[in-house]
């Protein structure tokens, strides 16, 4: 029995030293991985918040352009409906002008073919 004995010594004065090195050195990585973990998630949750923090300014923003927008439209769209309504009025004036103008020519047609009757009778009295 004195070869289980000096087996059992020697492992219990070299195995099992280096198997308790070998745990202090795990124990110790095992710690470090918490710590990097703990300032993943920190910073992950920083991280989650500044793009939050954009999100809302950019949504501000947005909001803010599209009320920009919309209130050049409708200033536009008054601007658009005031020369229209103008052109129109002055279509309207023109094409009055025109058919006054063409009813006058009308008039004149009508008193230059009395007159040229008139003279073609008077022609004939004389």
């Amino acid at each position: 029995m004195g070869l289980i004995e000096e087996s059992r010594q020697l492992i219990q004065d070299f195995v099992t030293p280096e198997i308790r090195s070998i745990d202090a050195r795990l124990t110790a990585v095992e710690k470090r991985l918490e710590s990097l973990e703990v300032r993943v998630d920190k910073n992950q949750a920083q991280t989650d918040k500044h793009f939050d923090s954009l999100e809302t300014k950019t949504d501000r923003v947005q909001a803010t352009l599209d009320t920009k927008i919309d209130k050049v439209q409708v200033t536009l769209d008054t601007k658009i409906d005031k020369v229209q309504t103008a052109l129109e009025t002055k279509m309207d004036r023109n094409h009055n002008q025109m058919m006054d103008a063409f009813h006058n020519t009308e008039k004149y047609n009508q008193l230059a073919e009395r007159l040229a009757r008139v003279e073609s009778r008077l022609q004939n009295v004389v």
